[in-house]
């Protein structure tokens, strides 16, 4: 049987994430050095998977950079035609295409303001990559397969390079350079695992819970899983999901939980003893034994992956699944019911 587009792109990842590494670190500290004292505060428009990609910027930049970080409402600036003040905001967009009108309203706000702007975007000719100060492309070659993957990991990658820049921290660039070392090392890990995902073929509803840094990997996660199989899975962080989603928990219900060392490890421990002592079906992802050993099914990822890059590295086994789940339901899913390839929303 011939690969499917998604499945070449999944295995494409850690070639893509060299390509962009090696062609935009000197790039994202230049032009960090040219931003900084230029704004305050950054504004980030994004839509569907680029939108989880803003959320780890916002846990990045904050935490990494001492920024803070907003989430721009595309609508208000191009279906209600608005204009909140912009002042002392860098007006940064994520969008694979660069060429939803919506994303766009909110860079040409941001320009009539007098606002920098930056754009990651995989096609350095698009409509937002020419309206956009400066553009860091994502280097990652075509992506045909409707659901984004190595898109994804390229635009958290861009960010980290960007987060570096802005800090001019040598030794954050070196972890950034193992990424593609460990995005390889889970992708060996992880695919030995595939006949196991046949457990989950019936698999009709499920929650991903994630903290802090992955926050973003439980909507993606979520994401790619509701995009390939149809399957409504929904994302929580685990504080939001103690405050009353964790009844609807019950004999078989699947849960995926991103449990990564680091400042949420231990929450998420608890939350994992938790959820199996409720009847949970659990799935885990994780660097850390303890939290794996919680899991019917366990997806280990490479030890010495710092939490504020584990982002990149924990979605792999959610791209995996998805991917895994629309064959056994004997679904196609290089084309996915309802979907295409590029979404222009205004």
């Amino acid at each position: 049987m011939s690969q499917s587009l998604l499945e070449n792109e999944i295995l494409e990842q850690p070639a893509a994430l060299s390509n962009l590494i090696n062609e935009e670190s000197v790039h994202a500290l230049t032009l960090a050095q040219i931003l900084r004292g230029s704004f305050n505060y950054i504004m980030i428009a994004a839509r569907g998977t680029s939108d989880n990609a803003a959320r780890y910027a916002q846990y990045l930049f904050q935490m990494a950079n001492r920024i803070p970080v907003a989430l721009a409402t595309p609508s208000v600036f191009s279906v209600y035609k608005k204009q909140p003040d912009l002042s002392g905001a860098l007006v940064l967009a994520i969008s694979q295409s660069g060429m939803s009108p919506d994303i766009l309203s909110v860079v040409e706000e941001g320009k009539r303001q007098g606002r920098p702007s930056v754009a990651i975007t995989n096609d350095p000719e698009s409509p937002l990559a020419q309206i956009a100060d400066d553009v860091i492309p994502l280097h990652a070659g075509p992506e045909r397969a409707v659901a984004a993957t190595k898109t994804y990991t390229t635009s958290l990658a861009a960010m980290a390079l960007l987060s570096y820049g802005f800090a001019d921290d040598p030794d954050m660039l070196k972890m950034v350079e193992k990424l593609p070392g460990w995005v390889e090392s889970t992708l060996v890990k992880v695919l030995p695992l595939t006949e196991r995902m046949e457990r989950y073929r019936f698999m009709d509803r499920g929650v991903v819970i994630g903290r802090g840094y992955n926050y973003c990997t439980a909507f993606e996660i979520a994401l790619k899983v509701k995009e390939l199989t149809g399957v409504t899975t929904v994302p929580y962080s685990s504080a939001d999901f103690l405050h009353g989603p964790v009844a609807t928990v019950h004999d078989g219900y699947p849960v995926l939980a991103i449990a990564h060392s680091g400042e949420v490890q231990q929450d998420m421990l608890e939350l994992l003893q938790k959820v199996r002592g409720l009847g949970a079906e659990v799935i885990v992802i994780s660097d850390v034994e303890e939290a794996r050993e919680f899991g019917h099914l366990s997806f280990a990822i490479p030890e010495g992956v710092p939490e504020w890059l584990s982002p990149v590295v924990n979605v792999l086994p959610g791209q995996i699944l998805g991917w895994q789940l629309a064959i056994y339901k004997g679904l196609d899913p290089d084309r996915p019911k309802g979907l295409s390839k590029v979404t222009e929303t205004v």
